[in-house]
């Protein structure tokens, strides 16, 4: 049972899981010491939203699956 309901669609989660760990990447690549952890932990959030499929922003600002809802 889900505790709550999916608002992002297939595309978009696949966008987000490689937009967050593009990001991750580049974030240990070109960063170092704090700020890289703080970029990358930004990532793996974006990332995480996208392998979920819940998008706690999107659900704030009325955009769902299908269309506002």
């Amino acid at each position: 049972m889900a505790f709550y309901r999916k608002n992002i669609g297939g595309l978009h989660q696949a966008v987000r899981i490689a937009a967050g760990v593009a990001v991750v990447v580049a974030a240990f690549v070109y960063l170092a010491g704090a700020t890289a952890w703080l970029v990358a932990l930004g990532g793996a959030g974006f990332a995480l939203t996208g392998l979920v499929g819940y998008c706690p922003m999107c659900a704030m600002a009325g955009i769902g699956r299908g269309g506002v809802s």
